[in-house]
């Protein structure tokens, strides 16, 4: 029960005591972790003492979607693009572009970066670590560049910022200028690069090509076509074949008329022959009736003589008087003679041709005329319809000749027009790209820095707190790896019974 006790206030004591018993292990091993710290830090101000000065130039590349890519396509129209706004995957995209390792080697070609590492203390020290196996200049030359390549990517910092359509771009160095030229060569490089990766090779060849091979096959259509109209006799076959078909049916048409006028003539002339039948070829055209003109003038001037008379005897003598009685008597005679005369006159008759007799007969034989004029303007009618027809159906031929070279010119001559506008537009695309005027640039170039970066107070200030974690770190291992007894508790806890007393180290 006691000992069942004692072990659990051991327990109780051991569980209150724990940061107290870390201070004490660092109050025991105050000398180990004291020069474990001094040591540390004093490596670490080396360190920082024997690094060298850096210098950080930055650059800002701009994406934007001003410049097309698709400018030269197989469409007839340049499709119509719209501007959109970059994605990050592009930003993503570019930013890669720039890590690339051949862009890198190239970049350490065109600065020499390979002859700096090779200077270097650290490459030194690591080609006496690591030697070469292979014997060769250029194996060694192609294991400087990739160290350079390596170097290059740790100090370069390719990162797109946000919400932008820029990409920073830093590297640091231990020369100014040599950060300004490192960056700058790597623009110049990505920019042809990204000029190359967005450019299909050879489209100006292959639309110059096709161009001239249209032009060609345009050429021979056009003189097909010549030829055909100098051969077939005809400029224009839809045109000649118009006009025959607005003739042909001119004469349908007249021959049409030409039938029924036929069939008028035909009906009038049985209508004037049944009408001749039922006349006479001659009737009484006049009949006159007249005086005997003799007679009449003799009674009239007996008459005339009478009155004369009977006024001379008159102015003699009395009416009763026997004389002039008798000269009454002899008046009314004369009239009376003249009275019988007008009461039988003279009768004329005059007979002539019937004028309808003859009408109809002049009628008959201009009809019979007309209808002879008639057949033998039906049969000539006919003869041209069949004419027009022959040659209506060759044109028909013709034109379907002349369509299918028409056509084939003509679809020549759009393929012709549509490769040299892509030629032209690829002409374009090459000489923009000549003069790299691309949707990429460089928005802030390089610039030297005068500055150098503070790097060895922020790696003295790491040093110190690394300094401190490893003399803590090594004393509590000293401590760990002490077999002595350190405190009473622990001879306690080893020999399970309490410790009666417990003499100071030294005396102290």
């Amino acid at each position: 029960m006691f000992s069942r006790n004692l072990h659990a206030h051991s327990d109780e004591d051991t569980y209150r005591n724990t940061a107290r018993d870390f201070l004490a292990i660092g109050f025991r091993q105050r000398r180990v972790v004291t020069t474990t710290f001094i040591m540390v830090f004093a490596a670490v101000i080396l360190i920082a003492l024997m690094l060298p000065r850096q210098y950080q130039s930055e650059m800002k590349i701009l994406v934007r979607h001003e410049r097309a890519d698709s400018v030269v396509s197989a469409e007839r129209e340049a499709p119509q693009q719209f501007r959109t706004e970059v994605s990050e995957e592009e930003l993503q995209s570019e930013a890669e572009l720039l890590r690339s390792k051949d862009l890198l080697s190239k970049v350490v070609t065109a600065c020499d970066l390979q002859k700096k590492d090779d200077n270097s203390f650290w490459a030194w020290v690591t080609s006496k670590i690591t030697p070469n196996t292979e014997s060769g200049p250029g194996n060694a030359t192609d294991e400087r560049i990739s160290r350079a390549v390596l170097a290059l990517e740790k100090n370069l910092e390719i990162r797109p910022i946000k919400l932008t359509n820029l990409i920073s771009v830093s590297y640091k160095a231990v020369d100014s200028h040599d950060a300004v030229r490192v960056l700058n060569t790597l623009s110049g490089l990505y920019l042809e690069k990204h000029l190359a990766m967005h450019r299909v090779p050879g489209v100006f060849d292959f639309f110059h090509q096709q161009a001239e091979q249209y032009r060609d096959a345009l050429a021979k259509s056009e003189a097909r076509l010549a030829d055909f109209g100098r051969n077939e006799g005809v400029v224009s076959p839809t045109l000649t074949r118009e006009i025959t078909v607005r003739k042909l049916n001119e004469f349908e048409a007249a021959s049409h008329e030409t039938q029924t006028t036929m069939l008028e003539t035909k009906q009038r002339i049985q209508t004037l022959e049944t009408q001749l039948a039922t006349l006479a070829p001659r009737h009484t055209t006049q009949i006159r009736t007249s005086d005997n003109p003799q007679l009449m003038q003799h009674l009239k001037s007996t008459l005339l003589e009478l009155e004369l008379k009977r006024s001379a005897l008159l102015t003699k003598f009395e009416p009763s008087y026997r004389s002039v009685q008798e000269v009454d008597q002899q008046i009314a005679q004369a009239r009376e003679a003249i009275v019988a005369a007008e009461k039988s006159p003279l009768k004329d008759e005059t007979t002539d041709r019937d004028p309808t007799y003859e009408a109809l007969r002049a009628e008959l034989a201009k009809a019979n005329t007309e209808l002879a004029a008639l057949q033998a303007r039906g049969v000539a009618m006919s003869a041209m319809i069949r004419s027009y027809r022959a040659e209506s159906q060759k044109l028909d031929q013709q034109e379907v000749q002349q369509q299918d070279m028409l056509r084939a010119a003509k679809a020549n001559e759009e393929n012709y027009l549509l490769y040299l506008r892509k030629q032209e537009e690829a002409r374009i695309s090459d000489a923009l790209d000549r003069q790299r005027i691309s949707n990429v640039l460089v928005a802030e170039a390089a610039t030297v820095p005068f500055k150098a970066q503070g790097r060895r107070l922020v790696f003295v200030i790491f040093g110190m707190l690394f300094a401190s974690l490893a003399s803590v770190t090594f004393g509590f291992v000293v401590d760990r790896w002490d077999p002595s007894f350190r405190t009473p508790q622990e001879v306690q806890d080893f020999l399970g019974s309490p410790v009666l007393a417990a003499f100071p180290k030294n005396g102290e």
